[in-house]
């Protein structure tokens, strides 16, 4: 599968005209592209191939969204027949710019057309050991947002990174401790990411993806290989190719309520060296295999 070329006017070629949507092809009625999947992947095209290839769903990424224009890459997505099922991200909230960022995160999300706004809720500060009061940090920060939020239409998705990533990128590490933090706002407005890679080695998962509920805003998935190929950020892998129950966790996410789009979003050097098609080809294989 090769990506179509992008005819000028930011409009893609593809499965659907400007006024359309594009049509699920079989299998892929919820599937979500994550862009990080194929980091290299410039955005035109990637939202191109995924028009022709009837995926009806992106996920996005502010820096490449950013580079390529806010309001353009809205203007390309719509013309495409694209949803936009997520934004990464916001958050970050122990660094000191967290106010300003995430107040333009939120915009970004409302101009994109999503809902969901990804929170990866940050690491410790620096020369800090203080974990409880990170945490707490995080839960002020996303009471702060809340309004803001709301009123833009976005949903504050936190999302639990594993616990190897605490001290750096995200002091939330279960999706209870996100649920904990969620449970105190309207579902509408703060929801939760359930990402197969950082939950599905915890023995409570189970349960708390049933207390999840409605505040499921985001479900994503990729599987877990040891050794880690590439460092603990790098380490992903597609569907099927770890020790990851994939089906289990999204037949489980459904039981809550979930109906959403199903996002895979892999992050992994060997991946990213390929051409953006053949990721995108293997995705889909990955995920037709393993997850519905």
């Amino acid at each position: 599968m090769t990506a179509p070329a992008l005819p000028s006017g930011d409009t893609p070629a593809g499965g659907a005209t400007p006024a359309g949507r594009v049509t699920p092809a079989p299998g892929l009625e919820r599937f979500s592209f994550n862009q990080a999947t194929a980091q290299h992947w410039p955005l035109a095209e990637a939202v191109a191939g995924c028009a022709a290839a009837g995926v009806t769903g992106i996920g996005l990424w502010r820096e490449p969204v950013q580079e390529y224009g806010l309001d353009r890459a809205a203007r390309l997505v719509r013309s495409a027949g694209l949803t936009v099922t997520s934004l990464c991200r916001g958050g970050f909230f122990t660094t000191p710019d967290w106010w300003d960022e995430n107040r333009r995160a939120i915009e970004e999300a409302a101009t994109l057309g999503t809902r969901e706004l990804v929170l990866v809720s940050g690491g410790l500060p620096a020369g800090s050991r203080d974990l409880d009061g990170a945490r707490r940090q995080v839960t002020d920060a996303v009471a702060a947002l809340a309004d803001e939020a709301a009123a833009a239409g976005v949903r504050l998705a936190i999302e639990p990174l594993h616990p190897m990533f605490s001290a750096d990128r995200c002091v939330i590490a279960t999706l209870g401790q996100a649920l904990d933090i969620a449970e105190r706002f309207d579902p509408a407005v703060v929801g939760v990411v359930v990402d197969t890679y950082h939950v599905w080695w915890d023995d409570t998962v189970y349960a708390q993806l049933a207390r999840a509920g409605d505040r499921i805003a985001a479900f994503q998935v990729a599987d877990w290989v040891t050794p880690l190929p590439e460092g603990v950020l790098l380490g992903r892998a597609l569907p099927g190719e770890g020790c990851v129950e994939l089906r289990r966790l999204r037949e489980a996410v459904d039981a809550a309520g979930y109906t959403g789009p199903v996002e895979v979003e892999v992050f992994q050097a060997s991946l990213w060296s390929r051409p953006g098609p053949d990721i995108l080809a293997a995705t889909i294989d990955a995920y037709l295999a393993h997850v519905p």
